[in-house]
């Protein structure tokens, strides 16, 4: 039965729309993959000459365990911002005679071989060779090998528990970022040594063979957890419940004064405020406010005054980019319905540019503050607010014409990549290293007023050649309009 599965998978993956079109993101990834791998064969191999000289006076596998604890803790967050549960379409599958435990099992043990369990072992193995070179017994090392690929698979698995609490608040990174901080605490301020727990008792099942079953049995616990849990979703009807919740509507009357745009600005605005992926990016806007904090206090970053104009970019316009960079896909799942009604395309376009437009200026305004470090900070800001406007909202709208992949909007929003292609990293180019670069090079050559000049022009040309910049953005969304239907009524 899992030849039959992975058969399945092996078809529906070279049958489907996407794989030709996702082959040179494909490339670059398993670029990345090998690059990583590299970096960890390195380390497993320089880390025992590492040790000795950042330790002399230490037993350096006793030094290696220490630092466990700050493993465990990275590659949990990690995992839990990059790694997904890998799932397959069981719907067809519940109606015919498969067993649901089978299913659940090829699923978890699919999981087992991710890439994020196989990459620590290319500098735990090298590692384990290099302090058996180096006269350690061959038992304790390889029992202590054991014992930290079962901790690989326990974080594993673990990362699915913490997921499936966590996918129901809106704020889903939220409690593993306070739990990772409180531990973190708690050993930094030594009122519970974590680094001295955890390293002990790697270091007792090294000497103690039989402790082994500890690390198992935990393992057991969170594979029959998760298998649980599945197993309570996996029915054919558990997509059909409806829960009943009494509707908050509010009072988007103000919209009014936009004219014929004002019923897809309410569209939009109710969509943001009542699915779960475009809510919990609202609430990610104080990112953008208070972006700059992680730069203006720090004197290095006084001298490099480039930085502001790309700080302002980002943190005027934070909504802009997050938003707009999934335009039509966020109305993905009713697309063909919208299409199909007597609209103007051009109507539906300008309430998503009045929409980034309000927020990059509600995002200047709270961002005025910034002053504080020094008033170019806020004419850069100034700046930046006037072409994100002008140049910036229609470079978003234009890419967002290549947009192909459907988007789930009942799904969480942090570091969740589903619909994201090559068009949203291509379009960081023009959105963020194009204004950086010309600001940078302009400052150098004539002085910081010339660049901020260079933005201010850049962005009025834009403001003032709107309804043109329009008229071609709408041109190619309607010719691309039958592609979208096509690719949105498909499962990315």
């Amino acid at each position: 039965m899992i030849k039959h599965f992975l058969n399945l998978e092996w078809k529906q993956y070279f049958r489907s729309s996407y794989w030709q079109k996702n082959i040179a993101i494909n490339i670059l990834m398993v670029f990345f993959a090998l690059y990583f791998v590299a970096m960890f064969l390195g380390l497993g191999f320089s880390l025992l000459f590492l040790l000795k000289e950042m330790y002399p006076d230490q037993d350096p596998f006793v030094a290696a365990n220490g630092f466990l604890f700050y493993w465990i803790i990275g590659d949990l967050l990690m995992r839990f911002f990059l790694q997904k549960l890998p799932v397959m379409s069981v719907k067809p599958l519940l109606t015919l005679p498969i067993k649901r435990s089978t299913v659940i099992n090829y699923v978890l043990g699919k999981s087992a071989l991710s890439f994020f369990n196989f990459l620590p072992l290319f500098a735990i193995i090298p590692f384990s060779i290099m302090l058996m070179g180096d006269g350690y017994v061959a038992s304790e090392i390889l029992i202590w090998l054991f014992a930290l690929i079962i901790t690989v698979l326990i974080i594993n698995f673990l990362n699915f528990i913490i997921e499936a609490f966590s996918a129901e608040s809106e704020l889903s990174f939220l409690p593993i970022m306070v739990v990772v901080s409180i531990l973190f605490g708690l050993n930094y301020f030594e009122i519970l040594p974590m680094t001295t727990l955890i390293g002990s008792g790697f270091l007792a099942i090294a000497n103690n063979p039989i402790l082994i079953l500890i690390p198992i049995a935990i393992l057991v616990l969170c594979y029959a957890f998760n298998f649980k849990t599945l197993k309570k979703k996996l029915y054919l009807d558990s997509s059909l419940k409806s829960k009943v919740t009494e509707v908050n509507a509010s009072d988007l009357s103000w919209t009014e004064r936009f004219g014929d745009i004002a019923p897809f600005m309410k569209l939009d605005l109710k969509l943001i405020w009542r699915n779960k992926r475009t809510k919990s990016m609202t609430f990610l806007l104080l990112i953008g406010v208070l972006y700059g904090l992680f730069f203006y206090p720090q004197p290095m970053y006084k001298e490099m005054t480039f930085m502001s104009a790309f700080i302002g970019i980002f943190s005027t316009g934070f909504f802009l980019i997050n938003f707009g960079q999934f335009i039509p896909a966020w109305d993905s799942g009713y697309y063909k319905l919208l299409m199909s009604q007597n609209i103007k395309y051009e109507q539906y376009l300008r309430s998503k540019f009045i929409l980034m437009v309000i927020s990059v200026v509600l995002l200047f305004v709270l961002g005025i503050p910034y002053v504080y470090f020094g008033y170019k900070i806020l004419i850069a800001h100034f700046a930046a607010a006037i072409y994100n406007v002008g140049v910036n909202t229609h470079v978003i709208l234009w890419g967002g014409s290549f947009n192909r992949k459907k988007i789930e909007l009942d799904k969480k929003a942090a570091f969740n990549y589903q619909g994201t292609g090559a068009v949203q990293w291509l379009i960081g180019i023009p959105l963020m290293l194009v204004p950086m670069g010309l600001f940078g090079l302009v400052n150098w050559l004539i002085g910081f007023a010339a660049a901020i000049a260079l933005l201010i022009v850049l962005g009025v040309l834009g403001i003032v050649f709107h309804k043109k910049l329009m008229r071609g953005i709408t041109q190619k969304y309607l010719n691309s309009k039958y592609k979208m239907i096509d690719a949105f009524s498909q499962d990315n």
